[in-house]
């Protein structure tokens, strides 16, 4: 299978270097020299050479316009599977191959149809049923060149639900199979909070909220037409750097504009944030965004001493008013670089537990579910370390007393800009009342408080004018 949008995106990486993709015989015949399936009792210098060891099932293939690479290709039960990924990038110099995303993605797709062909392999008849039918399932695996679906057995039940061109003219490519049975809309927003906090007065702590809106839509028809809003409350933060799907159709000018390079003024367009689209048949993302929150979900505080054979370590936390205080989950780990194994704790917690990790490097304080009702916790403690082996972290960044306490935690039916989708403004413009199930959340990432008696490693400054 080809796909001319990965072939024209191959060749605006690598203008004027690019090598096109010759025709499918062409194609073969030169792979099949590569693997030196053909043509083996000739030696050829380039492919036969000693000092030329392939260590993977990446190849290069020499086709009359130059060298097609990366060419991902292994044998299996007599079948040849073969792709070429897109590199995202000039592939001259050579990338390394652990750098091209494209090969992952190459190789779980070819795995799938391993998977998919081979209980057949003694049974010819089946095996070639099983081939011809490998076009089809394509086309939902990997409808526009990236794979969606690698399991490819799992798709094989719905194979006569499949068309590989639509009947409906209106019926966009991203819409690679008809659903059939009640209608539903399932919406998520999934918002993730980063945060770098350093407790000191010369350099600022900054944080940054990004979201992603994700939907499934199960609904009858060629091309049908959804309307979903998002909404902010009267003091939540404006959405910015907004990025759409392209199966959304329109969007007001205004809401792209707002970036978060530029400060906040009284023009900013604070929503609500309309998209109609056309729903892709599986999960997506509809839309992505940043937004400049007030502060931070936690504040914290860490200082870390050192007085001599040990370290006295205090931590103090403060939920924000402002913030849900109902967590699926919220711990703080304390992580103890280039040192031995922790052989002595004393500790005392004003609030949920602390445990020592199997390793005895690391201290991982469970919060729990709840903040107490004064919003504020804290720990504080000895350590004293033993003799450091070679199972123990080291981290080249952290040494000495530069360190840090990395919060993870999960705020269900919460975000922090205050987003949130109001059922009844979803719109399905279908036969029958479609069930409409909206739900949200704010997860931590990378939410590191770093200790205040010590330099950090990444200093953030105000910039000045």
């Amino acid at each position: 299978r080809r796909y001319p949008t990965v072939e024209l995106r191959a060749e605006t990486f690598n203008r004027p270097s690019h090598v096109p993709v010759p025709s499918d015989s062409a194609f073969l015949k030169a792979l099949l020299f590569e693997l030196r399936l053909v043509d083996d009792h000739v030696f050829v210098e380039h492919r036969d050479t000693c000092t030329r060891i392939n260590h993977s099932s990446v190849y290069s293939v020499s086709t009359g316009a130059g060298d097609l690479w990366p060419v991902l290709a292994f044998q299996r039960s007599r079948l040849i599977y073969a792709c070429l990924p897109l590199v995202e990038g000039p592939v001259e110099p050579r990338p390394p191959l652990l750098t091209v995303t494209g090969l992952s993605q190459g190789l779980a797709l070819l795995l799938g149809i391993v998977d998919y062909i081979s209980p057949s392999r003694k049974n010819e008849a089946e095996m070639n049923s099983k081939i011809g039918q490998l076009r089809n399932l394509l086309v939902q695996a990997c409808p526009l060149g990236t794979p969606l679906n690698t399991n490819i057995r799992s798709l094989s039940s719905s194979f006569e639900d499949i068309q590989e061109m639509p009947t409906d003219k209106d019926q966009p490519a991203w819409r690679s199979n008809s659903y059939k049975g009640k209608p539903q809309v399932n919406v998520c927003i999934a918002e993730k909070v980063k945060c770098m906090q350093y407790g000191q007065r010369d350099v600022v702590d900054t944080w940054q909220v990004y979201g992603a809106v994700n939907c499934k839509c199960d609904i009858e028809g060629s091309a049908p037409n959804v309307t979903l809003t998002l909404n902010l409350p009267t003091n939540g933060a404006p959405l910015q750097d907004i990025v759409v799907h392209h199966c959304v159709t329109s969007v007001d000018p205004a809401m792209l504009m707002s970036s978060s390079a530029e400060p906040l003024d009284d023009s900013v367009y604070n929503g609500p944030y309309k998209f109609p689209f056309i729903p892709p048949s599986h999960s997506f993302n509809l839309c992505y965004y940043t937004s400049q929150v007030p502060v931070p979900p936690i504040l914290g505080c860490y200082q870390l001493v050192e007085e001599g054979s040990q370290i006295k370590i205090t931590v103090n936390l403060k939920l924000h008013e402002s913030i849900k205080n109902s967590f699926e989950y919220c711990e703080a780990r304390i992580p103890f670089f280039n040192r031995g194994p922790i052989a002595q704790l004393e500790y005392k917690v004003s609030y949920g537990q602390l445990d020592l990790s199997r390793e005895k490097s690391l201290l991982v304080w469970v919060i729990g579910q709840k903040f107490p009702k004064s919003l504020e916790v804290s720990l504080t403690g000895t350590v004293s370390f033993g003799t450091a082996g070679k199972e123990h972290p080291t981290d080249y960044v952290c040494t000495g007393n530069t360190a840090y306490v990395k919060l993870y935690f999960r705020i269900p039916d919460f975000t922090l800009t205050g987003c949130y989708i109001d059922q009844h403004s979803v719109q399905v413009f279908v036969p029958g009342k479609p069930k409409i199930t909206a739900s949200r959340e704010l997860i931590s990432s990378d939410y590191y408080i770093w200790n205040s008696k010590a330099p950090a490693p990444m200093v953030y400054k105000p910039l000045l004018d």
